[in-house]
């Protein structure tokens, strides 16, 4: 019971701090912050903004891997999740690229949601396994590596599912976050495009 009550209070603490900080009413896709985990106590005082968001919002702390699904103050779902490494990947070669894999932080909306979705893997998928990049997009298709579901972010950024469940709970991803079954079934009943999303 202490324990629950620790978290619900760390976890309201870190959404006001989150939902203070951050700039309503913007065009873009998605808007970064300058929240990271350990700075939700510290610092400057937050800027006030209007209120939280009407319906649901997901929020999603990267420092403890866990998702929330909220509505005003009252959790929906609480779950544990993986998010980005933060490895970076160098292409071999003098005009080698870099990838770093870090789900960033910011304000977002979920975008689209597919059921099925099939991963086309990118060219960093390729390098990172030391394979050859193919030219044909056939030939990048893996379905079911994303799980039953996933809901778009933007810049190639997806809440979705996993065929490594046993890894939830740790930075392991490319930078999307990772949802096992049954808490991403749950989701994705309750929410849709347009619902909120905050990282921090």
């Amino acid at each position: 019971m202490a324990a629950d009550r620790r978290r619900g209070l760390y976890a309201a603490g870190a959404i006001t701090a989150l939902l203070t900080t951050v700039a309503w009413g913007t065009d873009r896709t998605w808007e970064p912050l300058d929240v990271s985990p350990d700075d939700t106590s510290t610092g400057s005082p937050p800027r006030v903004v209007e209120g939280a968001p009407r319906g649901p919002y997901i929020v999603v702390d990267r420092g403890n891997n866990r998702l929330l699904l909220r509505s005003g103050s009252e959790i929906l779902l609480d779950a544990v999740v993986s998010t980005g490494s933060g490895v970076v990947l160098h292409e071999p070669g003098p005009e080698g690229r870099t990838w770093e894999f870090a789900t960033p932080a910011g304000r977002f909306r979920v975008l689209d949601e597919r059921e099925r979705p099939v991963w086309v893997r990118p060219d960093w998928a390729f390098v990172e396994a030391g394979l050859p990049i193919p030219e044909r997009t056939a030939d990048r298709r893996e379905p079911g590596a994303l799980g039953e579901y996933a809901l778009g972010l933007g810049d190639g950024y997806l809440i979705h599912g996993t065929l490594y469940e046993r890894l939830l709970g740790y930075s392991v991803t490319h930078g999307c976050i990772r949802v096992g079954r049954d808490d991403l079934r749950a989701l994705v009943r309750r929410v849709g495009p347009g619902t909120p999303v905050f990282i921090f």
